[in-house]
């Protein structure tokens, strides 16, 4: 006879079924990576973006580390708690999931842009790194934790574009250079990002073994691949002349990336905006370009978390994501017009799964479209079988680092390129 327990799980599987490629696999660990698989994690904290790689030959790649320290009503509340600071919960994170796999540390980090949610936001009270000279906060901590080798961001070496860094962001920047002066004494190296190129993340230990792999620069600070070899161009105008108040946003600087495994494809950009200040500056549109430079894709990170400004109708038509993974803490994570432009049939008629890391509760009443996600609390894992013939999705708790699967999507077929 079918216990109770049985039938209810029978009938979850049931309505699973019913509304899309999903299973749930409630109590069950996730299984370590293994050579082949690509690992997509993304990790959440409530408290910035954070995404762990983990790519086939085993190289290993974090993007962006960002940690606020502050608490306000706008947050979700910490995950899994506040016992430790969110770069720490970062930083065991990635540990716990590279140990698994039979990995140390990691191979190279990756910041989209200056900001404290993708960074490490500062506070005065934070403990002094071991050896002092900075504070540990976001990617600060993450490093105290798994050591890494190498550094990419959008303004090495001297953070001068499109203006010295200055308040309210400069302290939490002198933090990290000072700190990436740190990394450098201990061996670490640093780079700018290059935009256009697809050389500069590359697999590290058997690239002659997944020949299809390939990540490739899309943009940074304006400046933007045009899909021919590695050249780019530029979308800013000249800075000359130009009212400081008038430069490109931080945001707008941001950089992005276009990661290709077999017939996988992932985009990821950070903060990239594509608000124009109503008509007047259209430049100010980063992300329509950066979408169409990069072309259609299995899975698309939103950009800005969703917010207002982003998700604009020329970057969900441009890369037609069969599943979109929203990096979320804030009750403005994400937007009513933002929702909109993401399930519009109108902007292209497949079918869409979203999932997002941590969505606050009111905002689930004041945005009803949110009702639709497959899931809005959690580590959001996306997981490539060998070759890149398919993907799944993966929801782990974020209520304890036990690793517990709560739910299962797919596995999800995928286009010809």
């Amino acid at each position: 006879m079918i216990t109770r327990r049985e039938f209810l799980r029978a009938g979850a599987v049931l309505a699973a079924s019913l509304r899309g490629p999903s299973l749930f696999a409630a109590d069950e660990s996730f299984s370590a990576w293994k050579p082949g698989l690509l690992d997509i994690h993304h990790i959440s904290t409530g408290r910035g973006n954070s995404t762990l790689m983990i790519l086939p030959d085993g190289t290993t790649m974090m993007v962006d580390a960002g940690a606020l320290q502050r608490n306000t009503p706008y947050l979700v509340d910490e995950k899994p708690d506040a016992s430790r600071r969110p770069g720490e919960w970062l930083g065991r994170y990635a540990k716990r999931q590279l140990e698994a796999a039979g990995l140390s540390g990691i191979d190279v980090f990756m910041n989209t842009h200056l900001h404290d949610d993708h960074l490490g936001e500062f506070a005065p009270d934070l403990p002094e790194a071991p050896g002092g000279g900075y504070r540990l906060t976001g990617i600060t901590d993450v490093a105290n934790i798994v050591p890494v080798k190498r550094f990419v961001d959008r303004a090495w070496p001297d953070y001068s574009y499109p203006a010295p860094a200055s308040a309210p962001f400069a302290p939490f920047i002198k933090n990290y250079r000072a700190f990436l002066a740190a990394q450098v004494k201990q061996g670490s190296t640093v780079e700018r990002f290059q935009p256009g190129v697809n050389t500069q993340f590359r697999l590290l230990k058997k690239p002659a073994a997944y020949g299809s792999f390939e990540i490739r620069n899309l943009i940074a600070n304006g400046e933007i691949w045009t899909g021919q070899g590695s050249a780019t161009k530029k979308l800013f105008p000249d800075l000359t002349g130009m009212k400081p108040e008038d430069f490109p946003s931080e945001n707008c600087c941001s950089c992005a990336i276009r990661l290709k495994y077999g017939r996988f494809a992932y985009y990821t950009g950070g903060d990239l905006p594509s608000a124009t200040n109503y008509g007047k500056d259209p430049w100010r549109d980063v992300e329509t370009p950066a979408a169409e430079v990069c072309g259609p894709v299995a899975v698309a990170v939103f950009n800005h978390h969703g917010y207002y400004d982003a998700e604009g109708p020329g970057y969900v038509r441009a890369l037609r994501p069969r599943v979109f993974v929203e990096l979320a803490w804030d009750s403005a994570h994400p937007t009513v017009n933002s929702l909109a432009n993401v399930y519009s049939k109108s902007l292209y008629s497949g079918e869409r799964d979203v999932f997002a890391t941590a969505l606050k509760p009111e905002l689930k009443i004041t945005n009803k479209r949110t009702s639709d996600f497959k899931s809005s609390n959690g580590h959001v894992v996306v997981r490539v079988a060998e070759g890149g013939e398919s993907f799944r999705i993966f929801i782990l708790t974020n209520a304890d680092e036990s690793n517990r699967i709560t739910a299962t999507f797919g596995p999800y077929p995928l286009r010809s390129s």
